[in-house]
């Protein structure tokens, strides 16, 4: 988690919501990608952290499924990424901090009755929560 905190650092700096991802293969622990959301300065609503992640891990691997891999983000995924993450086949998933607007996993939908996730994986919520939480209350109190 604290690699994908250092990615929504980044994005922080760049003026993007602090949010970050790393992909990390399950058997090494070694970082297979990184990503930051990057939705204003890419011009592309779809560059969320978790899908740069996923996007580049796919180009270094050569291959769209990533399995055996853990993906850490700081924030619970939107449906959007939770779709790619189901196409992905990511192992499991961990976040540090619930969305409770946008959040597809517990917050606003439960994973539970998304009958059509063929791919099931294992999720650890909560990890780093507070400094998640921090990072990105305190870039909203200063956009305000």
């Amino acid at each position: 988690m604290q690699a994908a905190l250092a990615e929504a650092r980044k994005a922080v700096a760049e003026g993007e919501v602090p949010v970050g991802a790393v992909l990390a293969d399950i058997h090494s622990g070694r970082i297979v990608s990184k990503g930051r959301n990057q939705c204003i300065g890419l011009n592309d609503p779809s560059a969320h952290a978790e899908i740069i992640a996923l996007r580049r891990a796919g180009r270094i691997r050569k291959n769209y499924r990533l399995q055996d891999t853990v993906l850490v983000v700081t924030l619970e995924p939107c449906l959007m990424c939770l779709g790619a993450i189901v196409q992905a086949r990511v192992a499991g998933l961990v976040f540090g901090a619930r969305d409770p607007r946008a959040g597809a996993l517990f917050s606003r939908h439960d994973i539970l009755d998304f009958a059509w996730i063929h791919s099931k994986f294992w999720i650890v919520e909560g990890v780093l929560e507070h400094e998640c939480l921090d990072l990105l209350q305190d870039f909203f109190r200063n956009r305000r």
